[in-house]
């Protein structure tokens, strides 16, 4: 899956102000230009100068406010994407179920049929020798022809055990018939409701492929605006710094930098460093327990844990597939990432616990859910942790990487990103598991 809370964070749009007023505040401390040194401006250029620094500023924050809900909007068309695909994970998982008991009833019905037909072979082959000794009756004949009393009781006795054995054959015949019709029928629903799963499966597919490549044209165009922004923010700059005398502009910079909006914590994940020793982890913002009906989890298996961690990092570098990899490696990535040979992020958590010999669900949402479940307080290494649009629901689960302490994880990130180790962050956490437990 791909999370939108791993894109570019929102506070770095909302305080382009800022950036651009440190800016200038690094550009006056070298001094002024030889035309300003030369002669000061006078206080109508002063004032001029101010009400342009006014307009630009205003001009700033409103491109800055517009880049900021494009960036919003961007990062919720990633996380409606990423529900979408953890949809069709899920329905695509039971449909590979279903058809696996499909294929299993239609073994059993074909064995029962086979049976059946064995048994009415015998029937008939039973009825065809009855036939043959000329009665519907035969014991008759054969009591009445014997010679002697002991004869008589002889072949008594022989018919008996041929009536019993005629019964048998018939109750057999009975019992087969009912069981392959029986068979038949689970056959024919279970093909049914994999196929059923099948066509849920291609539609939340096709949901989570348009999803997916909406937020990704939304991005590239946020891409464009962010670079004409910046454009603007270095000509604003020239501007100021001629315009306005050092004084005058220093003061301006220090009213700017003070009403600016402060940046909020990070969304994304930083960019990839070696794993430092273990240490607690920051919790700015404090992270949510789990679930009061949740068990929480047992120490888990450590050599279970390093297992997995060792399977992961064995791919760092590795390409993000859209949709791609699981329990036996990397895998093709689906539309748009189609032709990337790599790993989504839960495909990543599946196949590293495949390789500790450990199932868990392809899916990161249903990962969270079936898993024994840890308090942020006691995060070990080998943690699975799980971030989503809402911090409190779990069913907007988008993201999930590997905890390897140090406050530090191992995550398949996002489509253009690679397998990497990654500080960990809070902002919009929703839990963690542990596997092994």
């Amino acid at each position: 899956m791909v999370s939108g809370t791993r894109s570019a964070p929102v506070s770095a749009l909302r305080s382009a102000g800022t950036a651009v007023v440190l800016a200038l505040a690094a550009a006056l401390a070298i001094g002024l230009t030889p035309s300003v040194a030369a002669a000061a401006p006078s206080n109508s250029q002063i004032a001029a100068a101010k009400a342009a620094a006014d307009a630009l500023t205003s001009r700033i924050g409103a491109l800055s406010d517009q880049l900021a809900g494009a960036q919003d909007a961007v990062d919720a068309a990633h996380g409606k994407a990423a529900l979408a695909l953890d949809d069709f994970q899920a329905k695509q998982a039971a449909y590979e179920a279903a058809q696996q008991q499909a294929d299993a009833a239609a073994v059993a019905s074909a064995h029962a049929a086979a049976a059946l037909g064995v048994a009415r072979d015998e029937m008939i082959a039973f009825a065809r020798r009855s036939y043959m000794q000329g009665s519907t009756y035969p014991g008759a004949e054969a009591l009445l022809t014997s010679a002697t009393p002991g004869e008589m009781i002889e072949r008594a006795a022989l018919l008996e055990a041929a009536g019993g054995h005629r019964s048998d054959v018939v109750d057999r015949v009975t019992v087969l018939k009912a069981q392959a019709t029986a068979t038949e029928a689970v056959a024919r629903t279970t093909l049914a409701d994999a196929g059923t799963l099948k066509e849920q499966a291609d539609a939340a597919l096709a949901v989570a492929t348009h999803d997916e490549i909406s937020a990704r044209a939304q991005a590239a165009e946020i891409g464009t605006q962010q670079a004409q922004l910046q454009t603007e923010l270095a000509t604003a700059q020239q501007q100021l710094t001629v315009m306005v005398g050092q004084k005058a502009a220093a003061d301006r910079t220090a009213a700017l930098v003070a009403a600016a909006p402060k940046p909020a914590a990070p969304a994304a994940a930083p960019a990839p460093s070696a794993p430092s020793a273990p240490s607690a982890p920051s919790k700015q913002p404090a992270p949510p327990a789990p679930s009061a009906n949740t068990p929480p989890a047992g120490n888990g298996s450590a050599s279970a844990a390093q297992t997995a961690i060792a399977a992961a990092m064995r791919y760092l570098g590795t390409p993000y597939a859209w949709g791609g990899g699981g329990t036996r490696g990397p895998g093709p990535g689906m539309d748009p990432d189609e032709g990337v040979i790599g790993f989504d992020c839960s495909g990543l958590t599946q196949y590293a616990y495949a390789q500790a010999g450990i199932s868990i669900q392809r899916n990161s949402r249903a990962q969270y859910a079936s898993l024994p479940k840890v308090s942020s307080d006691d995060l070990q290494a080998g943690d699975l942790v799980f971030w989503g649009t809402d911090a409190s629901d779990p069913g907007s689960i988008v993201h999930v990487a590997i905890y390897l302490g140090g406050g530090k994880v191992i995550q398949a990130p996002q489509s253009g990103d690679v397998i990497k180790v990654s500080n960990m962050w809070w902002r919009n956490y929703v839990g963690a598991v542990r596997p092994s437990a």
